[in-house]
C-alpha cells in the first residue's frame, strides 16, 4: 500500500477550465499530483531560497510558471501533429488561416496528397467491383453466388473491424495503412494473373475477393482515425465531409468507367488497373511523416483492447446513440441499393439507365458533401439526422409510387444528399466524442453497426421484394425510416459543444515500497470522502458520473461504501488487474472529467483532496517473500 503524498490542495493554476477549482485541476484522476504541479512546488522551492538570500521575486511566480507550462502542455495535446509541426516553426497552418470551406483543407500538403490518392485506389476499387461481379455472371449462372461477391466484400468489415481499430490504437497507423495496402495490391495481382491464365472459378473469385475485404477492414479503421492526425480538431467535420464527396465522386464515375473498361479490354485489365491505383496512396502514405506521441507504458494485448473499446463504448450514452442511429439508417438506407436495378429492369432500361440512376445518387451525394459544413453550422445534430430519414423516406416512397423514371431520378439527388449528411455527421461525432486514445476502435464500433445494418437490409428489402413485389419493398422501407427519425426521442444524437478531450497533465507514479512489476496485480484502489448530511444528494449525483467515468476507462467492481458509525465517512473502491492497467487507467482521464472531480472536491469537507490508497490484494495469505520490499527501502 502507498499512501497519496498529495494531502493539500494544489494553488497553482493547472487548471483546463477558468470554473474549474485548483483541487480538481491540480489532479489526475484518482487524486495524484500531476507533473506539473510538482514541478510548480520545485520551482516555489527555488524561489523560496532565492528570496532568503534577498532576491526581489513575486511570491506568485511559481503559480504563474507552472499554470504557462500546463497551458503550453494543453495547447500542444489538442493540435494534431502536423498543425504543432508549423506552429513550431512559427507558421500557420494554412486551413486554419483561411479558407474555412471543405476544400480549405485542399491547403494542407499531407491532407491533399492523401486525398487525391484516395480518389486513384478508390477508383481502382470500383472499377475491381464491377469486374469481379462481370466475372462471376461469366463462369457461372447461379444468382446467389453473384449476390456473394457483394458479401465477401462487406462481410470482412463486420468481422474484423474491431480488431482492427485494437490494432490501430496500438500500433502505428501509418504502417497498417501501408501493410494493408499492399496486402490488397498484392491479392489483386495475383486474381489478375489467375484471371489470365483462365484459371478462375467462383470460389476462387469469391476468396480473393474476400481477402481484398479484408485488407479493407484492417485499412478502413486506421484511415478514418487518421483524419484528427492531419488536421486541427474543429476541422473534423470538413475533412469527414470532404472525404464523402471524394468517395461519392469516383462512385458516381466508377461503374461506368469499369464497365466501359471490362466491355473493351475484359476484367483482366481492370483487375490490373487496380492493381497500379494502390501506388500512389503508397507513395503518399510513405512520404507522410507523422509525429505520434511516444507511449509511456506497455501496449495493450489485443484482446484486452478490444475489450476496453467495448467498454469504452457501452459507457458512453452519446456514442450507444449514434451506433444505434447509424445501424437503423444502414438497414433503411441500403434498400436503394438493393433495389435500384430492379428499378431500372423493370422501366424497360438495362445496365445504362442502372448507371444514370446511380449517377443521380452520386450527384446529390457530392452535392451533400459540398453543403454539409454550412448545414451543421445553422442546424442542430439531431435536426440534421432527423431531416435525413425523413428526406431518404420520402425519396423510396417516391421511386416506389412514380410512374416516370425521371420523377425516379429526381427522387435520387435528395436521397444521395441524406446518405452523405448522415454517414458524415455520425462519422465526426463518433471522432469528435472520443480521446485519441481510443479513437480507432470506436470508429470501428461504427462502421460495424452501419455495415451490419446495410447487409440486414440487403437481404431484408430484396426478400420482401421477391415477395410483395419492389413498390411495397421501399414502400415499407419508407415507414421504417419514419420511425427511424421517430427513435431520435428516445435516442438522440446531441451536439459534441465545446468538450475536452485531451488528457491531463500526466500523473505523478506514487513512490512504492513494495517491488512490483508492471503485471503485478489485482490492485485495490481506495478514495475516502467526508460528506455533510446535507450534501448527500449532490454527492450522490457527482458520484453517479464518477462511477461511469471510472468503468467507462477500464476500472473493474466499482463500489461506493458508506460508514454505518460515521455516516458522513464515504470510501469509493474499484479495482485494476495489474499496476499498468492502473497507470493507465489514470493516463486516459480527460480535461472534461475534472469537472466531476471538482464537485466532489467542493463537497469533501473542507474542499480537500480524498485520501487515496492503493493496495495489492490477495485471496489467500501470500508467502513472506511474495511481495518483497524494493532493496532501497528502509523500515520505519
Amino acid at each position: 500500500m502507498a499512501e497519496d503524498k498529495a494531502a493539500k490542495k494544489p494553488e497553482s493554476g493547472g487548471k483546463a477550465r477558468p470554473e474549474t477549482p485548483p483541487s480538481a485541476a491540480g489532479r489526475s484522476n484518482d487524486g495524484s499530483l500531476p507533473n506539473s504541479v510538482r514541478q510548480a512546488q520545485e520551482t516555489a522551492v527555488h524561489i523560496a531560497s532565492a528570496v532568503g538570500q534577498g532576491a526581489d521575486i513575486s511570491p506568485l511566480s511559481a503559480n504563474t510558471m507552472a499554470a504557462q507550462q500546463a497551458a503550453a502542455r494543453q495547447k500542444a495535446a489538442e493540435e494534431p501533429p502536423a498543425a504543432a509541426a508549423l506552429a513550431g516553426k512559427g507558421k500557420t497552418p494554412p486551413a486554419a488561416a483561411g479558407d474555412k470551406s471543405i476544400f480549405g483543407l485542399l491547403q494542407l500538403k499531407d491532407f491533399r496528397n492523401l486525398w487525391f490518392t484516395t480518389l486513384i485506389s478508390n477508383l481502382g476499387g470500383l472499377v475491381q467491383g464491377v469486374a469481379a461481379g462481370w466475372l462471376m455472371t461469366l463462369i457461372t449462372s447461379s444468382q446467389s453466388l453473384v449476390g456473394l461477391v457483394q458479401g465477401a466484400t462487406t462481410l470482412p468489415v463486420v468481422i474484423f473491424s474491431l480488431w482492427a481499430g485494437a490494432l490501430a490504437d496500438n500500433f502505428n497507423r501509418r504502417l497498417i495503412l501501408i501493410l494493408s495496402l499492399i496486402a490488397m495490391m498484392s491479392a489483386s495481382l495475383v486474381l489478375a494473373i489467375l484471371t489470365y491464365m483462365g484459371w478462375v472459378t467462383p470460389a476462387i473469385l469469391l476468396f480473393f475477393t474476400f481477402l481484398i475485404g479484408c485488407g479493407n477492414a484492417v485499412y478502413n479503421p486506421p484511415w478514418q482515425a487518421t483524419v484528427g492526425d492531419i488536421v486541427p480538431r474543429d476541422q473534423i467535420p470538413a475533412a469527414v465531409s470532404l472525404n464523402s464527396v471524394g468517395y461519392n465522386l469516383m462512385r458516381s464515375m466508377g461503374p461506368a468507367i469499369g464497365g466501359a473498361i471490362v466491355a473493351l479490354w475484359g476484367g483482366v485489365t481492370a483487375f490490373v488497373l487496380n492493381v497500379f491505383s494502390y501506388i500512389p496512396l503508397i507513395g503518399a502514405l510513405y512520404a507522410w511523416r507523422p509525429q505520434y506521441t511516444r507511449p509511456t507504458l506497455p501496449r495493450e494485448r489485443l484482446v484486452g483492447a478490444m475489450s476496453d473499446g467495448l467498454r469504452y463504448v457501452m459507457m458512453s450514452p452519446n456514442l450507444l446513440n449514434i451506433m444505434f442511429r447509424s445501424f437503423l439508417f444502414g438497414l433503411g438506407a441500403i434498400s436503394l441499393f438493393a433495389l435500384l436495378p430492379v428499378v431500372a429492369r423493370e422501366a424497360g432500361g438495362g445496365a445504362f439507365l442502372y448507371g444514370i440512376l446511380l449517377g443521380c445518387f452520386g450527384i446529390g451525394a457530392i452535392i451533400g458533401g459540398t453543403c454539409n459544413i454550412k448545414i451543421r453550422a445553422q442546424l442542430s445534430s439531431e435536426r440534421i439526422i432527423m431531416l435525413s430519414f425523413l428526406g431518404y423516406a420520402a425519396a423510396c416512397l417516391t421511386v416506389a409510387f412514380s410512374p416516370y423514371i425521371w420523377l425516379s431520378c429526381l427522387a435520387l439527388f435528395p436521397a444521395g444528399m441524406c446518405w452523405v449528411l448522415a454517414l458524415a455527421l455520425f462519422n465526426a461525432n463518433v471522432q469528435l466524442s472520443t480521446p485519441r486514445w481510443v479513437v480507432s476502435r470506436a470508429l470501428a464500433f461504427y462502421q460495424t453497426a452501419s455495415y451490419a445494418g446495410m447487409a440486414a437490409g440487403s437481404w431484408l428489402w430484396g426478400a420482401l421484394g421477391d415477395s410483395y413485389g419492389t413498390g411495397a419493398s421501399l414502400c415499407i422501407c419508407g415507414i421504417c425510416l419514419c420511425l427511424g427519425a421517430a427513435a431520435g426521442l428516445k435516442f438522440r444524437i446531441y451536439d459534441i459543444g465545446t468538450i475536452n478531450l485531451s488528457p491531463t497533465d500526466p500523473m505523478r507514479e506514487p513512490e512504492l515500497r513494495l517491488d512490483l512489476q508492471a503485471r503485478s496485480g489485482p490492485i485495490l484502489i481506495t478514495l475516502e470522502y467526508h460528506i455533510a448530511q446535507k450534501n448527500t444528494a449532490d454527492f450522490l449525483q457527482a458520484m453517479t458520473e464518477r462511477r461511469r467515468i471510472r468503468l467507462r476507462d477500464g476500472a473493474r467492481q466499482w463500489t461506493l461504501l458508506r460508514d454505518l458509525e460515521k455516516p458522513e465517512r464515504w470510501v469509493e473502491t474499484y479495482h485494476m488487474p495489474t499496476w499498468v492497467d492502473y497507470l493507465r487507467h489514470n493516463q486516459r482521464s480527460t480535461q472534461d472529467d475534472l469537472q466531476v472531480i471538482a464537485v466532489l472536491d467542493k463537497l469533501n469537507e473542507g474542499s480537500a483532496p480524498p485520501q487515496v490508497c492503493r493496495m495489492i490484494e490477495r485471496q489467500t495469505v501470500p508467502l513472506a517473500n511474495e511481495l518483497p520490499l524494493k532493496p532501497s527501502a528502509k523500515l520505519f
